[in-house]
């Protein structure tokens, strides 16, 4: 089966839901249960649990420098299509408890020449 990054993904308008304040005790709890749910009830395709990324920076032939995304976190999942792959994350906590904007999954291709 190949294998499917899932991205986490924010917005501004995700941002600044989460600047309001952070989540109440009882909603992280609910949240983090809800996750911790989603991992298990999908571990037999998690090739890759992944986690929450931090703050962004740049290598470019312009030398080294900030940058920005709305990229929050990251999991690798195996499926048999990339249709199949994508349907895991519907209802996904990330974006149904949590302030996040989206999940968006491709598919990882193999390196060309590679044997």
């Amino acid at each position: 089966m190949p294998n499917f990054l899932a991205l986490y993904m924010g917005s501004e308008e995700a941002n600044a839901r989460a600047a309001a304040g952070p989540p109440t005790p009882e909603q992280m709890t609910e949240g983090m249960a809800a996750w911790t749910k989603w991992m298990a009830d999908h571990a037999a395709v998690i090739v890759d649990h992944g986690g929450p990324l931090g703050k962004t920076k740049k290598a470019s032939k312009a030398g080294l420098g900030e940058a920005r995304n709305f990229i929050a976190g990251y999991v690798i999942v195996s499926a048999d299509s990339h249709d199949e792959a994508v349907k895991l994350f519907e209802g996904h906590p990330h974006f149904s408890i949590f302030p996040g904007d989206s999940v968006e999954v491709m598919t990882v291709l193999p390196v060309p020449g590679a044997a």
